[in-house]
């Protein structure tokens, strides 16, 4: 089975959000890039209250200072594309109010012709959810839960009708509907979103930051939709954040995914055969300018594919 791979769009300050993102996107899907990717990151907080991840003294990364919505991106990319899957990994769900992100999703799907991926997360900046949160940081799986079933609902026929905490529908057309039902696909990396994984959502979205890991978080994952039942295949979309450099790096503590075109292939190679569907690079953080990041991204596709993925 080949691999799809994906590509991540240039949302970070280095690019000219209006012409670089349909720029990239068009020549993407005409290297032969299956699906388009966008991230959420709403703020960088300065100074620093927490760090990275929420890991204490884990400096936020510089590239995070400016990083465009991620719908107004997939839109963009949406107009100036006809084949690419458009995904989200991840939008932080709990910053939107439910009616209104499942009302955009259903929206950017029907005029895509149904290419609309919904990956969602719970995020970790506690800065964020202070911005823009609709519920305190305590309560971000209360959130998501009521916002995959408030997506489910509008995407599905009219009347909606819904009665939660956060939103109250009591009979109403809601449209556009998506062109086709909309995979959920959540991040799931604790043992309590892993169970809200098998029960309510198509599939899933880890990191990749070693396939050993990858391979023994896909197993756990296997042995708990068993366990619980399911019977539904999980879609799978592994992402991976790459540090691209034009020479090798050569250090002895080199990461899974850093360093030159040749070195990210050998690291995909690697993840590939752990057996998820599709792999979504992100090259966007090093290059200089969408060029560059067009020119990284030919190179990377290419030899993934002499390579076998």
């Amino acid at each position: 089975m080949t691999t799809r791979l994906g590509l991540g769009l240039p949302q970070m300050r280095q690019y000219s959000i209006g012409a670089d993102v349909p720029d990239v996107a068009r020549t993407a899907e005409q290297i032969g890039y299956d699906s388009l990717w966008v991230f959420e990151r709403a703020l960088f907080p300065e100074p620093a209250t927490q760090g990275l991840y929420g890991v204490p003294g884990l400096p936020w990364p510089d590239a995070y200072r400016n990083v465009a919505e991620p719908l107004v991106t997939l839109t963009l990319a949406a107009a100036a594309t006809e084949r690419a899957r458009l995904g989200s990994s991840v939008l932080v769900a709990p910053l939107h109010t439910p009616f209104q992100l499942a009302k955009s999703l259903a929206s950017l799907d029907a005029a895509s012709g149904g290419r609309v991926i919904a990956g969602l997360g719970t995020g970790w900046s506690l800065d964020e959810y202070a911005a823009s949160g609709i519920r305190p940081f305590e309560d971000r799986g209360t959130v998501l839960d009521e916002l995959i079933e408030v997506c489910r609902a509008i995407w599905g026929p009219d009347p909606v009708k819904y009665d939660g905490q956060l939103t109250r529908i009591a009979s109403a057309v809601v449209g556009p509907k998506p062109a086709r039902p909309i995979p959920i696909m959540l991040a799931a990396t604790n043992k309590k979103a892993q169970r809200r994984l098998v029960d309510h959502a198509d599939g899933w979205l880890p990191v990749g930051m070693g396939a050993e890991q990858l391979a023994a978080q896909w197993r756990e994952l296997q042995d708990l939709a068993a366990e619980r039942g399911r019977t539904e295949p999980i879609e799978t979309v592994v992402r991976v954040n790459t540090v691209y450099t034009a020479k090798p790096y050569d250090g002895p503590d080199r990461q899974p995914f850093q360093g030159s075109a040749d070195q990210i292939v050998e690291d995909l190679v690697a993840h590939a055969e752990v057996g998820l569907e599709e792999i979504l690079i992100d090259l966007q953080t090093t290059p200089r300018d969408a060029q560059e990041l067009k020119a990284v991204a030919a190179e990377v596709y290419e030899k993934a594919r002499a390579a076998g993925v």
